[in-house]
């Protein structure tokens, strides 16, 4: 059973990597099939707990296709009733057992009593009997409340897989904390400041702020990807509206003298190449004021900040100020051909009291480097 258990989920993660890696219809179907499959495979918490399948099954609760979310919800619930009744089934036979023992013995103590004490005694013992049974309808009333507690733990167990010895108390009964802080709801609808053209600017912002989500999902850096869960926290709408509001307050009417200002900012934001700007601006890394004062250069993306810094390298490294002569040696070694051969110049790219940079090429391979 556990084999079978791991081969269907073996299927549902390969056709769930598929449907998220291309959208593919068809992917989704056979990731869908796969999940109804797994539902009706007969699961115990045994195999739950053994196979991990129940904590690796959650991962596709935050699928892009909400199909596949449905889908695997509606078999996690279903784990978990099964689990809660497998657990309140056994609890519920033992305290039976216990409670048949306890009536069958009930009768022999009477008869033997019966033939010692009178009938005046026999009346009281029938009282006291009735207390007893009443008293021990009291005592077993809890447990279907134990069992009920047993058998959440019990699927908290499967879903995390961790084993808990008998007779070890669960310490999950402590609540977790409450946020310190409400995040206001999500706006549906744009709001409106009667000004066509302000309006207008908070739809194109807003347009923007919402592609960050597909961006950060598709980016093929990981380092990107691990923030999408606090990208999907932020709305899009309300910060569209935060960003327009302090660019109106700090620049004046869109067409006003900040008019140049206004359109590099939105140029940036809204530009396909420049992700990066509006991801930042979107988690609140970049606050709206600070936009106001950047350069072009700190708006750019980091693939562009890269490209930049290294064209100023290169073109730093085929600087030859007014025909700088050149002094041939063999005291460096180049690191790509490992000859000798190279010349060298030296200028004083930073300030005064710091050493000159030296600049040196290898005649071999034309190959460059610096050292201070």
């Amino acid at each position: 059973m556990e084999k079978e258990l791991l081969d269907t989920f073996a299927a549902v993660k390969k056709a769930a990597d598929a449907a998220a890696g291309d959208g593919s219809p068809a992917a989704a179907d056979r990731c869908v099939d796969a999940l109804n499959e797994l539902r009706r495979i007969p699961v115990t918490m045994k195999d739950l707990v053994n196979t991990q399948v129940g904590k690796r099954l959650r991962a596709l609760k935050k699928h892009p296709n909400a199909r596949i979310q449905a889908v695997a919800t509606d078999v996690l619930e279903y784990w978990k009733t099964k689990v809660i009744e497998e657990s309140s089934d056994k609890k519920l036979g033992v305290s039976d057992n216990k409670n048949d023992s306890r009536t069958e013995a009930k009768p022999e103590r009477s008869e033997q009593r019966k033939d010692v004490k009178t009938s005046n005694a026999a009346t009281v013992k029938a009282d006291m009997s009735s207390k007893s049974e009443g008293k021990a309808e009291k005592t077993t009333k809890p447990g279907p409340i134990k069992t009920e507690k047993n058998a959440r733990s019990a699927v908290e167990q499967a879903n995390d897989g961790e084993r808990t010895p008998i007779g070890e108390k669960h310490a999950s009964v402590a609540k977790k904390p409450l946020p310190s802080t409400v995040e206001p709801p999500r706006l549906t609808k744009m709001i409106k400041c009667n000004d066509p053209q302000r309006d207008k600017v908070r739809d194109l912002l807003a347009q923007s702020f919402a592609k960050v989500s597909d961006e950060t999902t598709k980016s093929n850096r990981e380092e990107v990807r691990n923030i999408l869960d606090e990208v999907d926290a932020c709305d899009p709408i309300r910060v569209a509206v935060t960003v327009e509001s302090v660019l109106f307050e700090k620049l004046g009417h869109f067409n006003g003298a900040q008019r140049v200002k206004l359109r590099s900012i939105m140029f940036n934001l809204r530009d396909d190449k420049n992700p990066d700007l509006r991801r930042r601006v979107l988690i609140g890394d970049v606050k709206p004021e600070r936009l106001i004062d950047m350069p072009a250069e700190e708006m750019a993306s980091d693939e562009r900040k890269l490209s930049n810094k290294q064209i100023k390298e290169k073109a730093l490294f085929e600087c030859e100020r007014a025909g700088a002569p050149k002094a041939s040696t063999d005291q460096f070694k180049c690191g790509r051909c490992g000859q000798r051969q190279t010349t060298y110049y030296q200028l004083q790219t930073r300030s005064a009291d710091e050493p000159m940079t030296t600049f040196v090429t290898c005649v071999n391979c034309n190959n460059h480097w610096k050292f201070c």
